[in-house]
């Protein structure tokens, strides 16, 4: 018991030695406030009594600045060196070129079949080789056909009946009536006979009879044995497709026939010159075979379709041929001058093309080059469009600048992309003459 009682007494005294010990710290005292944060501190200060409390202002981030064009400089003397030119990026009216080859073909709105409507043996062929030459209406084979035969029986019995019928009537064909009216039958019959006569010439004539073999069968009343076809067309025999004592079949194709008084000319435009062309563009055809000749003509057609096999569109030419000098399966040369109109344009020389983009070093003076990216459009034999990336009356380097390329690679210059460098004039525009820097 008294040993517990010892324990707390000293207890006690450590606890009042700790207090002591507390209470005498300097600047430091119980009833001192706990630290508050800055911001809490800022309130409370401008919350004074009688004056309104201020809201805290936002940090404002610092605006980012565009970044500044890399450049190179390169002295006069190191220019004249190398042999470095500028030239003035400008509007020009620029002209395409395309340049293909072409080759001849036949007509095809002047192809034709000659063919027979009967069925029969041909006797004769009065066309027996391909090549040859044939005129509208020259015999091309006589063919017998008991069809046809017993067609032209049929026609001379109807001439005949008629002719009976009309001498025993002796009335005119108009005329079916008696003088007091009524009907007059045999008038009628004549009238019917006729009809029935012009039916059977119509059928002849269905079946490639000429008027002039029709009015021999109808004078004679004698059959003619074979029919000879003539042909309806004018031109070259490309093809001979029966041979004399040929069996033949309704419809069936004796000879092709070409006419060549005009010819196409295909040509293959490549897939990147397709927006080029349009129909009615102005061409000129040359063939090795005719040096100094030229023959004009202007596309006609397009083909709606692209050749897989060689990414290329056809375009067709039509052309006369005088005195057949154009043979088909011939090749030419065909040039287009295709009008592109005002386009902002600079040496084709002046863009380095490196796989990825196109680079133009701007000549911003005092021997400083600014290597800039841009963006190109059609390429005529010695300029190229410029669509982004320069204005009119910028100054480019138009020679040695791979070797002033090849200094910036070495100095670590590189262009801007274009969306960064914020290139988005429009084409022709005139820049504003920047201010001088010392």
């Amino acid at each position: 018991m008294k040993k517990r009682k010892r324990m707390i007494i000293v207890a006690a005294a450590v606890a009042a030695i700790a207090l002591i010990f507390c209470l005498s710290r300097p600047g430091k005292r119980v009833t001192d406030p706990l630290p508050v944060p800055a911001v809490e501190a800022q309130e409370k200060t401008s919350a004074m009594p009688g004056m309104p409390a201020e809201k805290p202002s936002a940090q404002k981030a610092p605006a980012e600045s565009a970044p500044e064009a890399p450049t190179l400089e390169i002295s006069p003397e190191k220019q004249q060196l190398i042999g470095v030119k500028t030239v003035t990026a400008q509007v020009l009216p620029l002209t395409k070129t395309v340049r293909t080859v072409g080759l001849v073909e036949y007509d095809q709105r002047k192809l034709n079949t000659i063919n027979t409507k009967v069925e029969g043996w041909v006797e004769k062929l009065y066309v027996n080789f391909t090549g040859i030459y044939v005129k509208k209406g020259d015999p091309v084979a006589d063919i017998y056909s008991p069809e046809l035969w017993a067609t032209q029986q049929e026609f001379i019995n109807i001439v005949r009946w008629a002719k009976r019928a009309g001498a025993k009537s002796g009335t005119s064909a108009g005329d079916d009536t008696h003088d007091g009216g009524a009907p007059d039958i045999k008038a009628m019959i004549d009238r019917d006979a006729q009809s029935l006569v012009e039916a059977a010439r119509q059928r002849l004539k269905l079946l490639d009879i000429s008027d002039a073999q029709i009015k021999m069968i109808e004078e004679s009343e004698k059959p003619i044995r074979t029919l000879t076809v003539y042909s309806p067309y004018s031109g070259y025999v490309l093809q001979k497709n029966v041979n004399q004592g040929t069996r033949v079949m309704p419809g069936a194709d004796l000879l092709d026939v070409a006419d060549l008084s005009t010819v196409w000319i295909t040509a293959d435009i490549y897939e990147y010159e397709m927006p080029l062309i349009k129909v009615g563009d102005n061409a000129v055809v040359q063939l090795s075979y005719f040096p100094g000749r030229q023959f004009t003509t202007r596309i006609d057609y397009i083909y709606p379709t692209l050749q897989g096999e060689t990414r290329t569109l056809k375009a067709r030419f039509t052309l006369p041929n005088e005195g057949g000098q154009l043979k088909p399966q011939m090749f030419t040369n065909v040039e287009m001058k295709i009008d592109l109109g005002q386009k902002l344009a600079v040496p084709a020389d002046a863009v380095i093309n490196t796989g990825i983009r196109q680079v133009a070093y701007v000549d911003k003076g005092n021997g400083v080059f600014e290597p800039r990216e841009v963006l190109t459009g059609v390429q005529t034999d010695k300029l190229v469009e410029i669509t982004a990336g320069l204005k009119a009356g910028e100054k480019v380097a138009s020679a040695a600048n791979f070797l002033i390329d090849s200094e910036a690679k070495l100095k670590g210059v590189e262009p801007l992309p274009r969306q960064i460098s914020g290139q988005k004039e429009a084409p022709g525009q005139v820049p504003a003459p920047a201010a001088h820097q010392h």
